[in-house]
């Protein structure tokens, strides 16, 4: 156990690590294109972005957190083979990705005025079209990068994002530097570019190491392909449904943003500030929690394969205490000095004050990301979606009341809103389902514990 929590530690510094200076990297990678290509340019980036990531849902199947899982399940299990869970996880991919592409290229024209409305859309609909070649090579990366997760080679997968990240970064600073002001052009090639280089190198480490430290590759395994596809259907549905919520309230904040008064010109540049700047900002210490998600899912799901709830109840309690922690520090350093952070990355006043004024609901926006890498390792996936749904249709709501008439005030009554019910919803389930006492809190019991004392004290 110990060995465990010591390798956990140190896959999460070092993730940490990496992520941290890949947030670095984009930050000034969005301070390049805005200006290169102006502000609204990285709104119609972000809206791509956007698109992009419900089309991958699409063509994956949510495949990272599909293999890291069930994966991690199989090698739980006495008679488990996980390369084979791996074969299940990029059969599926390819089919789904095929299919997805097929209707991308299809409905082009349709997607890129109705999604982005623009009347010049010859770019947007070209670039769309070069989407299945990002679609399948990104697929069948994210089987291998949830592979490697699985098997606690975390760093592996993390090393293929960074090398990913970098060929995109110099597509990019070539593509604008040459002169191509189309941003969604840029964007789609570079992310081809990234998605090929990263899942050549998957396949190299792969062949190089085929045989997981976790695996019984000798076994038949426990799943069959249609087992796989029953367990694989409900995640895949749960990351189709976020993403799709998340994307339609991505399409509607422009739209909104013109109801109140603004341009579309002016609408998609105070989106690209929100997304690029504030949004960035609010997010960069999340690094360690986000690190430590995905090696949650994994150790949550291999402790409930093996029935070990003592462990799940005592690693669910101190990932709640710790990341509460961490996430009130980090809420009271973005509201004391959210506008010198807004100002230093380019988003000036207002970037700064839209910082300062979410850092409140940080605690929640951290939390959610460990309380859903429980939920989902524990197998809790018809929570998830539900909680989801309920959790966007405020936000969404919220954004077709508020902006309209108070412009960004409006984003920020959506962030409040949709975040303290998403994440109490969640906190509460993870509690109750895993049989978590005040007493499996450390702090909270000595809290409590003092509190008795000064109590019999006056009583006395």
């Amino acid at each position: 156990m110990l060995k465990i929590n010591n390798k956990i530690i140190k896959d999460t510094i070092l993730l940490a690590l990496m992520q941290i200076s890949l947030d670095f990297s984009a930050i000034f990678m969005n301070s390049f294109i805005t200006r290169r290509l102006g502000a609204a340019a990285v709104g119609i980036f972000s809206l791509m972005g956007s698109f992009l990531g419900l089309a991958s849902i699409l063509a994956s199947g949510n495949a990272f957190l599909c293999t890291s899982r069930l994966i991690a399940e199989e090698s739980g299990k006495s008679n488990g083979n996980p390369n084979r869970v791996l074969l299940h996880g990029i059969k599926l991919c390819t089919v789904l990705s095929i299919s997805t592409s097929v209707l991308v290229i299809f409905f082009s024209e349709n997607l890129a005025v109705r999604f982005f409305g623009t009347e010049s859309a010859d770019s947007v609909i070209f670039a769309i079209r070069l989407m299945p070649a990002a679609l399948v090579s990104g697929s069948i990366s994210a089987c291998f990068k949830g592979y490697f997760n699985a098997c606690r080679k975390a760093s592996t997968a993390a090393i293929g994002d960074i090398l990913e990240f970098i060929v995109k970064s110099a597509v990019i600073v070539f593509m604008t530097l040459s002169g191509n002001s189309s941003a969604c052009q840029i964007m789609i090639v570079s992310i081809i570019s990234g998605n090929i280089v990263s899942l050549l190198f998957m396949l190299f480490l792969f062949a190089r190491e085929r045989d997981c430290n976790c695996s019984h590759n000798h076994s038949t395994g426990s799943l069959n392909f249609r087992q796989y596809l029953q367990l694989a259907f409900p995640i895949m549905f749960g990351g189709l449904l976020t993403s799709a919520l998340s994307s339609a309230n991505d399409a509607l904040v422009p739209v909104c943003l013109r109801q109140a008064g603004d341009s579309q010109e002016q609408a998609f540049a105070f989106f690209g500030v929100f997304e690029a700047i504030v949004i960035p900002a609010i997010f960069f210490p999340s690094v360690i929690p986000c690190s430590l998600s995905g090696i949650v899912v994994t150790e949550t799901a291999r402790a409930s394969a093996a029935k070990n709830l003592d462990k799940i109840r005592r690693m669910t309690a101190r990932l709640i205490q710790y990341t509460l922690i961490y996430a009130a520090v980090s809420g009271v350093f973005l509201f004391v000095f959210g506008t010198q952070i807004g100002e230093l990355l380019g988003g000036g006043e207002t970037a700064g004050k839209l910082i300062s004024a979410i850092a409140p609901v940080v605690p929640f926006i951290y939390l959610e990301i460990i309380l859903e890498a429980i939920i989902k390792g524990l197998g809790l996936q018809g929570f998830s979606s539900v909680n989801y749904l309920a959790e966007y249709v405020i936000r969404i709501s919220a954004v077709l009341i508020f902006v309209p008439q108070l412009g960004f005030t409006g984003i920020i009554i959506s962030y409040y809103s949709s975040n303290v019910f998403g994440n109490i919803s969640r906190l509460v389930k993870v509690i109750r389902y895993t049989g978590t006492t005040v007493h499996d809190f450390p702090a909270l019991s000595w809290i409590c514990k003092e509190r008795v004392v000064q109590i019999r004290q006056k009583s006395h």
